[in-house]
């Protein structure tokens, strides 16, 4: 189980709900759809129709402003079967805990870096939570209502992907679900190390004699999904990109390289010394290189670290 115990739906850290003199949430309760539009299929288009021509719908605006946390907003919580949403990003973590908190199956989009948080990456570990099946670290595109205000890179980025008027972008995103799908349990097709090392499309790997060892962490350096050896049994540290083709049955994921190591994994801690003396050899400069936050190589004489890694296993290695 994934300890979250250090999250609190009222934490005092947390903006406060604001009282607002005027009504800016509503509850929609649609009874009664079927197919509107007469082609044959339901979808959320005849949703859309059912909404607008508000037959056989509630409408009731709430008391407050439909923060997550007010009372009237989990009890609409615990009356769902599954939350589909876009929660605020600077309450992720929180808006996470509360749908663990009341069990809920969900289907919510977050920012990628999100799987790195030290208390949504605890739930990815145990199983509990992964990515969807789309989407994930593109830009994800959102219909807007006529007039609002939209960063005009955000409206161009839009309208190169095929969305043309009221859209906007939304990018390095991804969906976070308990839902399971069929692409999760698509195993990764690899090659061995040794076709890695001769076949390889990146110039990191092809032609090398070996993978980078991390100087902090017993595990091999990947910094490509698609490098991944087939054949090796120890740790290995991949891109978080990885994991929107991670297959539980292929694959254990056994931690993360990261600052507080709360797996337990780290071989070696470095000293103060030891990391303004790896910023001056790397950067020609006085500085600090916290190499304690990532895993470390030693590549060409100079101490450099990588980006956020996660530490995986294949699973066969453990039988």
């Amino acid at each position: 189980m994934a300890d979250l115990s250090g999250i609190s739906s009222n934490d005092e850290t947390l903006p406060k709900l604001k009282a607002r003199p005027k009504i800016n949430a509503n509850q929609f309760i649609i009874n009664e759809v079927h197919d509107m539009d007469g082609d044959g299929q339901f979808n959320l288009k005849d949703v859309a129709i059912q909404l607008k021509e508000n037959q056989h719908n509630e409408w009731t605006p709430l008391e407050g402003d439909g923060d997550f946390r007010s009372n009237e907003c989990i009890e609409l919580l615990k009356r769902s079967d599954i939350v589909v949403t876009n929660p605020p990003f600077s309450l992720f973590r929180v808006y996470v805990k509360q749908l663990i908190d009341y069990d809920k199956k969900f289907v919510i989009i977050g920012n990628m870096n999100a799987i790195t948080y030290k208390e949504i990456f605890p739930l990815i570990k145990a199983n509990r939570l992964w990515l969807g099946a789309t989407g994930n670290g593109s830009d994800m595109v959102f219909a807007v209502p006529n007039g609002s205000e939209i960063a005009e890179s955000d409206r161009q980025k839009a309208a190169r992907l095929g969305y043309v008027g009221d859209f906007t972008r939304l990018g390095n995103s991804c969906w976070f679900t308990n839902l399971d799908h069929g692409r999760r349990h698509q195993p990764l097709p690899l090659m061995t190390m040794s076709d890695n090392l001769k076949f390889s499309k990146h110039k990191e790997i092809k032609g090398k004699k070996e993978y980078f060892k991390y100087d902090n962490y017993d595990a091999i350096e990947i910094p490509f999904t698609d490098s991944i050896p087939s054949d090796f049994d120890g740790a290995m540290g991949v891109p978080i990109s990885f994991l929107d083709k991670y297959s539980p049955e292929q694959f254990v994921i056994v931690g993360m390289c990261e600052n507080e190591d709360l797996y337990n994994l780290k071989t070696k801690v470095y000293a103060t010394a030891e990391c303004k003396q790896a910023y001056l050899n790397k950067f020609g400069k006085k500085g600090t290189y916290d190499l304690n936050a990532s895993g470390v190589v030693f590549r060409n004489g100079l101490f450099e670290k990588v980006y956020q890694r996660v530490l995986i296993k294949h699973k066969k290695a453990l039988k």
